[in-house]
Order: structure tokens, then sequence, then C-alpha cells
């Protein structure tokens, strides 16, 4: 077997298993409960004003 189809054949199953798990670990690591703050802070940033004259 060359080295070509080697790799052709371990990144159409492997290799796409394997992202295919990163995929789902990142997806679960974004949606857990314990973000929950983290997200609500990130959505509140545009609305936030440092200096309290509202000029930019």
């Amino acid at each position: 077997m060359d080295t070509y189809s080697f790799l052709r054949e371990l990144a159409d199953s492997w290799v796409l298993l394997m992202l295919f798990a990163f995929f789902v670990g990142a997806a679960a690591w974004a949606f857990r409960p314990g973000a929950r703050g983290m997200h609500d802070e990130a959505a509140r940033v545009p609305f936030r004003h440092d200096d309290p004259d509202g000029e930019a």
C-alpha cells in the first residue's frame, strides 16, 4: 500500500471520527450549564459604557 492510499484511508475513517468527537466535545463545553454566566456577561459587552457622559 502506498503512502497516499494509507493516508487517504486514515483520513476517511479515524481522523473524521476524531474531528467529529472534537466537535461534539466543543459544543458540549459551550452549552454546559456552568457557562451561562460567562455567556451572559459576553452578551452585555456592547451595552457597557466606560465614560459616564456617553461620549466616544
